[in-house]
């Protein structure tokens, strides 16, 4: 899929300017939109209602929609590019627009750093561009920090999360039980529910390290990243406060929800799964929210952005639609339909918000996040993280030893352009 994407977009041409008015002088056209959020009835719901509130507002123009996945995105991407009929409005996920902007897939908005960092904070608006040029605008907040069960803290004695790696360490062999056969019954610190790449992401940050050098040569075997995955394979493999098995991501049971886990690298939206699974532990404020800190405090930043084809037909339409899209209406009914931060700083005042209190904690962390993502190679670079993690945890290779082997890998990526 990859060499199909970088073939359809090379034909594709490069990146044209930022959308204007059609030749007539009217906002019009019809324009396809391409979705991974929205899904289910519920959100076809609640995107149907912005898109009403759109078409009275631009009433000669209409929208099409075709609603996927994340999963399934690139394919469909890719696949509309190359048969050159690519969708108008793209929404796609944070570290996706290196990838389609250096190959001429997107239209530069017309909009800058500047201004939009008086609606979003810095790190929001970083992941929409690429060589200094504005690409894609963020509808919402996809966030992984520590999530910790404060019932099960204050029974141990342990009065605040921890702030250090050797603090999530110790607090995680002290919670951590087993019954008399040595079978794990409640993990002290779970770091398997959450995807392995977006646990040890914002563990590499908190220790001091980056993604990429000044010069966006891979850096993730440094020492710092190498000491992310050192202590992801403590806690496994020397600590034992967690068991492969115990645990998978995407489970129905949350852990933490369950019990089974006193605390954990998670999502903000786990809270709603805690809520729907064990709502008595939200109405008793028994869950807490911790930042990933050693060398710094960290929290992982992801989200959703929208987009405009370069080949849009109807410019002015689309451009039009994702300023609609990403405006405080339409991004806020969208962030309440999946449980997300919102991007904007003016929503950290809504009621949404204020109700939801993992949505709180994340926006007011924002200086503290960080993104993946940044070079042209990423989407096909991100795949071979889980496997280089998984064999330090199984102990298949050292941390340094897999880490080196996924640097290689990534380089070689880099170097095919």
């Amino acid at each position: 899929m990859i060499a199909v994407l970088t073939a359809a977009l090379l034909a594709a041409g490069c990146g044209g300017p930022a959308p204007s008015e059609d030749d007539d002088g009217k906002v019009s056209g019809t324009v396809r939109l391409l979705t991974p959020i929205f899904e289910g009835a519920d959100g076809k719901a609640v995107l149907d209602k912005q898109l009403a509130d759109f078409k009275s507002k631009y009433p000669d123009v209409a929208v099409e929609v075709d609603y996927t996945s994340y999963g399934k995105l690139n394919e469909k991407l890719t696949t509309s590019i190359a048969g050159g009929r690519p969708y108008d409005v793209m929404l796609m996920g944070v570290g996706w627009i290196p990838p389609f902007a250096a190959k001429g897939a997107l239209a530069e908005l017309d909009e800058s750093k500047q201004d939009l960092t008086k609606r979003y904070n810095e790190r929001v608006v970083e992941p929409g561009i690429y060589q200094g040029k504005v690409y894609g605008l963020p509808i919402m907040l996809d966030t992984r920090f520590g999530l910790y069960r404060k019932d099960i803290f204050a029974e141990a004695g342990i009065s605040a999360p921890p702030s250090t790696f050797d603090e999530l360490r110790e607090i995680g062999r002290k919670l951590t039980v087993r019954d008399s056969s040595g079978k794990l019954t409640r993990a002290g610190v779970d770091i398997l529910s959450n995807d392995l790449r977006q646990t040890f992401l914002p563990l590499m940050w908190a220790n001091g390290g980056e993604l990429w050098t000044a010069d966006g040569k891979p850096a993730f075997n440094s020492p710092q990243a190498v000491g992310a995955l050192q202590l992801m394979t403590d806690i496994i493999r020397t600590d034992k406060s967690e068991d492969f098995g115990f645990t998978q991501p995407g489970a129905t049971g949350l852990p933490l929800a369950q019990g089974r886990a006193a605390m954990m690298v998670g999502h903000n939206n786990h809270l709603l799964a805690i809520e729907e699974q064990e709502p008595e532990l939200i109405k008793d404020d028994k869950i807490g929210f911790f930042m990933i800190r050693n060398e710094r405090p960290a929290m992982f930043q992801g989200g959703t952005l929208a987009t405009v084809s370069a080949k849009s037909s109807h410019p002015a339409a689309a451009k039009a639609l994702v300023s609609f899209l990403t405006d405080e209406q339409a991004s806020l009914a969208a962030n309440e339909q999946r449980g997300n931060v919102p991007a904007l700083n003016s929503l950290a005042d809504s009621e949404y918000v204020k109700s939801n209190k993992a949505a709180q904690f994340a926006m007011e962390n924002l200086d503290a996040a960080f993104s993946e993502g940044g070079v042209p190679a990423w989407l096909e670079i991100r795949g071979d993280f889980k496997a280089a993690i998984e064999a330090a945890l199984l102990g298949q290779k050292t941390p340094q030893q897999a880490l080196d082997e996924l640097t290689a890998k990534a380089q070689a990526a880099i170097a095919k352009g």
